[in-house]
């Protein structure tokens, strides 16, 4: 990547509906994006949805009717897709070989993408939530951390009431405090989302979007 490329991580979203656990992570997503400049676009998100004005209104989202293929067309080499498929695993070095990194999103359009020819690399072995997945792809691109160098936490457990627990079947990235990130709120609107760890008590039956 040249000092003067933007970064970018893209996550494809063609459902028409977008549930307050997308919201969640694409507003994190978007914030810590926006914070280190880069840029995260969400893309083929169908002209019917209408994002959350919390969601809205978050610093560094980038809404996009159009797909990858056709912003990005002039530099489909410079795409990388994280594809759990993949036979290599992401390193630092290809934040110098790529620009854009590609998520499949809800749908789960990965293996339409692979078909497409996109270059594919991996996050490891275990399963990640969307802003961790891509949170962990900075890490590695953007401050050069290799992928066996990064504090994780494994299927941690969230206490819903004193009597139940209920584990995350994901890969988190750790804090300083030892504790898995997850999405914040979103902000002061008035519809504002709680944020993951109260989502996840008031409806852990809830599901989650996936990498």
């Amino acid at each position: 990547m040249s000092q003067t490329t933007q970064r970018a991580f893209v996550v494809e979203h063609l459902d028409p509906e977008l549930g307050p656990w997308s919201a969640l992570e694409y507003g994190c997503i978007a914030r810590e994006s926006h914070e280190r400049g880069a840029r995260f676009l969400l893309s083929s998100v169908p002209a019917e949805l209408q994002m959350p004005a919390d969601l809205a209104a978050t610093k560094g989202l980038e809404v996009e009717q159009r797909s990858v293929e056709d912003i990005f067309a002039d530099k489909k080499e410079r795409v990388c897709l994280l594809d759990p498929a993949a036979q290599v695993e992401l390193s630092p070095e290809d934040g110098d070989n790529f620009d854009v990194f590609l998520f499949g999103g809800i749908l789960d359009r990965t293996s339409e993408l692979r078909k497409k020819g996109y270059v594919g690399r991996r996050l490891g072995p275990k399963q990640m939530t969307t802003d961790t997945a891509v949170r962990v792809t900075r890490l590695v691109v953007h401050e050069k951390v290799p992928l066996e160098q990064i504090s994780y936490v494994d299927y941690p457990e969230i206490l819903i009431n004193e009597h139940e627990r209920t584990e995350m079947p994901f890969r988190y990235v750790k804090d300083a405090a030892g504790q898995p990130i997850m999405p914040p709120d979103l902000g002061a609107c008035a519809d504002t989302l709680q944020g993951m760890v109260d989502l996840i008590k008031k409806d852990a039956d809830k599901s989650i979007d996936l990498f």
